[in-house]
C-alpha cells in the first residue's frame, strides 16, 4: 500500500470554504450581469432567472449543556457542555439535472465529512453517488435540525444506519409515496471505506393513506430493510438519549458476519397534535453466539400549545422545518411539549448487551424557524444496575 503525503481532508473542507467565500463575494456582481437573484429563506439563496441554477449555502450550531446524576451501580456521569454539532454546508443544482451538496462537521477538532454527494435528476426521481444518509428510519432520516427532542431514541442509534458512501436511487409520487433503495460501503468519519467488505444494501418505502389540508393532517407508513454484511466483527450499543454520556446497553464486538435489520414506521399529524412510532430489529449471522436478536422501540408525542402544527415534508417522508405563527419580537414564538418511550434489548442467545428503558419529556421554544430553546428530561432505567437523570438544555440556530 502507497503511503498518503498529504492528507487529503485539510484541502477538501479550503476548498469547500473557498467555495463558500465565492458565492458570497460575487454573487451580486453575477445578479447584475447576468440577472440571478439572491435571497433570503431561511437560507442564503442565489437562483439564476432560467432557474437552471440553485445555489444555497449554510449552516448550524447547537450548544448544549447536561447535568446528571447516577444510582451508585452505574458509572458516573459528569455534567458538562459540549457544541454537539457545528456544520457549513453548499449545496445545489446546475443546468437543472445535476444535484450537489457538500458539509463538513468542525466540531470534532479536524472536520468530519457528513454530505458528499452528486445526483442526477430525472422526473422519475433521482440517482445519487456520494456519501449520503441511507434509506431507514423515519427518525434518522429527519434532520437534527428538525427533531422534537436533543436526541434521537435508542434504537435509532443502536440500529439505524446512518450516512454512509454509496449509489442509491430515490423518488416520490405526489404526496402519497416515497420510497428509496442503495447499496453503501460501510464509511468513516471522512467518507473512506474501512474495508470492503462492509458494506450494506437498504431500502425504505413510506406510504401516506391522509395527507390533508396542506400537510396538516397526516397519516404516515413506513417500512425498510437493511442487509449488512461484515467482516467478521458485529457490535450494537447506544447510549441513554443525551450524547454526553456513556453508553449504558453494550454487546461488545462478538464474532459474527452481518446482519438484517428491519425496521416498520407511522407517524401522524392533527393539526398541533402529533405522534410517531418506530420498531426495529437486528437478525445477526452469528453462529458461534447462537444468532442472537437483537430489537427495540420507541413512542413519541408532542402538541403545539400555539396551535401550529409538526411539518413533515412528504418528498422524503420525514419531518421538516417548524415555523412559528409569530416570531418572538412581534410575538411569542411557537411553544411545544412532548414525551417519548423508548426501550432497547440486547441480551439474547449468546450475547448480554442489556436492557435499558428511557422516558423523556421536552419543551421547546422556537423563536423564529431557525432558532430554538429546547429542554429535556430523560429517565433512563438499565435492567439490573440502575437509574441514571438527565436534565439536557440546547440553544440551536441553522441558518
Amino acid at each position: 500500500m502507497l503511503a498518503k503525503t498529504q492528507d487529503p481532508r485539510r484541502p477538501a473542507v479550503a476548498i469547500g470554504l473557498v467555495a463558500l467565500a465565492a458565492t458570497l463575494l460575487f454573487a451580486p456582481a453575477a445578479r447584475a450581469q447576468d440577472d440571478w437573484t439572491t435571497k433570503w429563506s431561511n437560507g442564503f439563496k442565489v437562483d439564476s432567472a432560467d432557474g437552471q441554477f440553485k445555489l444555497q449555502f449554510g449552516g448550524r450550531v447547537q450548544a448544549d449543556y447536561s447535568f446528571a446524576s447516577t444510582d451508585d451501580a452505574l458509572p458516573e456521569i459528569e455534567d458538562g457542555f459540549e457544541f454537539r454539532r457545528a456544520r457549513l454546508f453548499m449545496s445545489g443544482t446546475v443546468y437543472e439535472r445535476v444535484e450537489f451538496k457538500l458539509q463538513y462537521d468542525f466540531t470534532g477538532g479536524d472536520p468530519a465529512a457528513k454530505d458528499l454527494y452528486i445526483g442526477l435528476l430525472n422526473d422519475w426521481g433521482t440517482l445519487r453517488f456520494g456519501q449520503y444518509k441511507e434509506y431507514f428510519s423515519l427518525e434518522e432520516q429527519t434532520s437534527s435540525k428538525y427533531i422534537t427532542f436533543l436526541e434521537r431514541s435508542m434504537p435509532v442509534e443502536a440500529f439505524a444506519p446512518s450516512r454512509n458512501s454509496g449509489v442509491g436511487i430515490h423518488g416520490k409520487r405526489g404526496d402519497t409515496l416515497n420510497w428509496g433503495v442503495g447499496a453503501f460501503y460501510d464509511t468513516d468519519d471522512f467518507g473512506d471505506s474501512v474495508s470492503e467488505d462492509s458494506y450494506n444494501v437498504t431500502g425504505r418505502v413510506g406510504f401516506r393513506p391522509i395527507y390533508a389540508d396542506g400537510g396538516t393532517r397526516i397519516l404516515h407508513l413506513g417500512v425498510a430493510a437493511s442487509q449488512q454484511e461484515r467482516d467478521g466483527t458485529l457490535r450494537f450499543r447506544t447510549r441513554p438519549e443525551a450524547h454526553l454520556s456513556p453508553r449504558l446497553v453494550d454487546t461488545g464486538s462478538f464474532a459474527g458476519d452481518g446482519s438484517t435489520l428491519l425496521g416498520g414506521e407511522v407517524a401522524g399529524v392533527f393539526g398541533p397534535f402529533w405522534f410517531a412510532s418506530e420498531y426495529m430489529q437486528a437478525d445477526t449471522d452469528a453462529p458461534a453466539f447462537g444468532d442472537p436478536t437483537f430489537s427495540g422501540a420507541y413512542a413519541q408525542a408532542g402538541w403545539f400549545l400555539t396551535g401550529e402544527s409538526r411539518a413533515f415534508k412528504a418528498s422524503s417522508g420525514a419531518f421538516d422545518r417548524n415555523k412559528p405563527k409569530t416570531n418572538f419580537g412581534k410575538g411569542r414564538g411557537a411553544w411545544e411539549i412532548a414525551l417519548r418511550y423508548s426501550t432497547i434489548d440486547l441480551t439474547d442467545a449468546g450475547v448480554a448487551g442489556g436492557e435499558q428503558d428511557d422516558i423523556t419529556a421536552a419543551l421547546n421554544w422556537y423563536l423564529n424557524p431557525v432558532a430554538r430553546l429546547m429542554l429535556n428530561v430523560v429517565r433512563a432505567d438499565v435492567d439490573g444496575a440502575g437509574e441514571a437523570d438527565f436534565f439536557l438544555a440546547r440553544w440551536a440556530i441553522d441558518f
